[in-house]
């Protein structure tokens, strides 16, 4: 459904920016306010899993780092929102080996002028390190085919990997001939190129070992096996992610859990899978035991930054609810390092308000919103906030129009709570226990946190409220648990 959202915006002071929806997969289900599930991540009325973690280059800002960089120039928002640039997953697992993925807004004048890129004409440029242009690859049609970059960035590979290949050869030749100084150049440069071929650094950092020699820092990513990008394990595991995603967002967790494991088995190495994974068992399962071991797992490997973003949001999420509320916050600022989030800003938001500190919480709200207006999950949220600022006529509208949607039932459960309608708020709330959640591990978290929440106080000595949220005397993991109540 289109929105009318004039008013809302201009309450919240935001704008997206050009490309804010491009870069900001968001679509995040509930989760006792601040969202989670379906990785992290998931935009649009169809499943879609890799998203590439393009990076906006602002004017003035530097170039993504990477061994080389792909550059895309488009036209428009609206031609970049129709671009199938956005999703790749060849392109996302090799920008966590060292494929710098870069975003050009047509305001970047400084850089579409240097690669002498027209404004009405959508370009994609691969670069070296140096900033040299490699290839050039132009539109069929109106848009650049995802397929047709992707074997661009593969062709160089292939061409860079046979020049590794013979750098290793003479470096043994040399070290054959007692020539050591000269073999451990060779060895060197191998294995200073250990992020974009892993295996290769690996053999060259330890003949550097064996050596005496120095190994470079970047050569202990070759200890990580790499993702497998042939097509036709990309294709089985985009269909069997693509299968889990659709049961996640259809409320069937446990049907999804099988897909993502199945996927996992195919390829161990894909940290998107991993991200998945984590994320279900963080949201879904109330695993958290297990959700931290696969989110660090993600953490210690190379991982595209989107993926290492959720996995911190998630971590931190946990760690809040442990009770260490100044290393949960950190580890939600280092999210946001990686790749801001709207899931994060929302969550920071519902921590900071539990903390009875609205205004800053109030302002990652905006954030989120900027990130993404158009997002209904981020429109509901943002719409317990508009109550506060009194309103109240907006609130109701967004609520409204947003009854149906089963993963905002907690949000909406928020608002009708500070509009005084009680009977609304418990139906939301039961609503989101019993038909949402899944698991009793999770709703007692839920539950927990529902007795924490500043928008429920004046129902916190409720006899149906507190029966409501029975499960929450037995979560001793929360933040705020009270085993004398």
């Amino acid at each position: 459904m289109k929105l009318d959202r004039s008013t809302l915006l201009t309450h919240l002071i935001v704008m997206a920016t050009l490309f804010g929806l491009v870069v900001s997969p968001v679509y995040a289900t509930c989760g006792g306010g601040g969202g989670g599930g379906t990785g992290g991540i998931a935009v649009g009325p169809q499943p879609t899993v890799y998203y590439v973690p393009w990076v906006v280059v602002e004017p003035g800002n530097p170039q993504p780092a990477g061994d080389l960089v792909l550059y895309w120039f488009p036209t428009s928002r609206d031609e970049a929102l129709a671009s199938n640039l956005r999703t790749s997953r060849n392109l996302t697992l090799l920008s966590a080996r060292c494929l710098g993925v870069a975003l050009v807004p047509g305001d970047n004048t400084e850089l579409r002028a240097r690669y002498q890129v027209s404004p009405d004409r959508p370009i994609a440029i691969l670069s070296a390190k140096d900033g040299t242009e490699i290839r050039r690859i132009e539109p069929e049609r109106k848009h650049i085919p995802a397929a047709v970059v992707e074997k661009v960035v593969q062709s160089e590979l292939d061409q860079r990997k046979e020049a590794i290949k013979e750098a290793l050869e003479q470096a043994k030749g040399k070290e054959k001939a007692g020539d050591t100084t000269g073999a451990a150049e060779f060895y060197t440069q191998v294995a200073e190129q250990a992020c974009l071929f892993p295996k290769e650094g690996k053999k060259a950092a330890k003949a550097l070992k064996k050596m005496g020699r120095e190994v470079p820092a970047v050569a202990a990513l070759g200890n990580f096996e790499p993702a497998d990008l042939r097509p036709t394990t990309s294709a089985r595991i985009s269909e069997l992610m693509e299968a889990g995603l659709a049961a996640e967002r259809a409320e069937r967790p446990a049907e999804a859990q099988g897909y993502y494991e199945r996927a996992r088995k195919v390829d161990p190495a894909d940290p998107v899978v991993l991200r998945f994974l984590g994320e279900l068992h963080r949201h879904h399962t109330g695993d958290w035991k297990l959700a931290r071991a696969i989110f660090g797992e993600l953490l210690e490997r190379p991982a595209d930054r989107l993926s290492r973003a959720v996995a911190l949001h998630g971590i931190g999420k946990m760690t809040i609810h442990s009770g260490d509320f100044e290393q949960g916050v950190a580890l939600f600022e280092r999210s946001l390092d990686e790749y801001p989030l709207p899931l994060t800003y929302r969550n920071l938001a519902v921590f900071w308000n539990s903390e009875d500190q609205r205004e800053k919480a109030y302002g990652y709200v905006k954030k989120a919103m900027e990130l993404a207006p158009e997002d209904p999950y981020n429109q509901v949220f943002a719409a317990t906030y508009l109550v506060a600022l009194g309103h109240t006529e907006e609130a109701i509208r967004l609520a409204e129009e947003h009854e149906d949607m089963l993963a905002a039932s907690y949000n909406l459960a928020a608002i009708y709570a500070q509009l005084g309608d009680r009977q609304k708020a418990f139906d939301f709330l039961r609503r989101h226990f019993y038909e949402y959640e899944h698991y009793d591990a999770v709703r007692a978290k839920e539950m927990q946190e529902a007795r924490d929440d500043i928008v429920f106080a004046q129902f916190h000595k409720d006899r149906e409220f507190i029966e409501l949220t029975a499960l929450a005397a037995t979560n001793q993991e929360s933040y705020h648990y009270d085993a004398t109540r």
